[in-house]
């Protein structure tokens, strides 16, 4: 049974996944189907301490940012709210 999921994702990244799935004759929600399908069958086939080979496309999408180890999203969200609302 297939079931609506929403992703929030960088605007360059969707576009890049546009271009890409259309030279597939993919829809986006297939490509990520597949990518998760992968990765779940790769962890249930018990190859745990073996590494996910990502394709190029994949990691070209990824946007650099570090986040850092000591980051509370609580207090971040908080932060946002208040000056959203300020």
């Amino acid at each position: 049974m297939d079931r609506k999921l929403t992703l929030k994702l960088d605007e360059d990244v969707i576009q890049q996944a546009k271009i890409y799935a259309a030279s597939q004759n993919r829809s986006i929600s297939g490509l990520v189907e597949g990518y998760l399908k992968s990765l779940v069958s790769q962890n249930d086939s018990g190859n745990e301490n073996e590494e996910i080979k990502i394709s190029p496309f994949v990691k070209s999408m990824t946007s650099r940012t570090m986040i850092p180890a000591d980051l509370d999203p609580k207090e971040e969200y908080r932060k946002h709210l208040m000056e959203k609302y300020r």
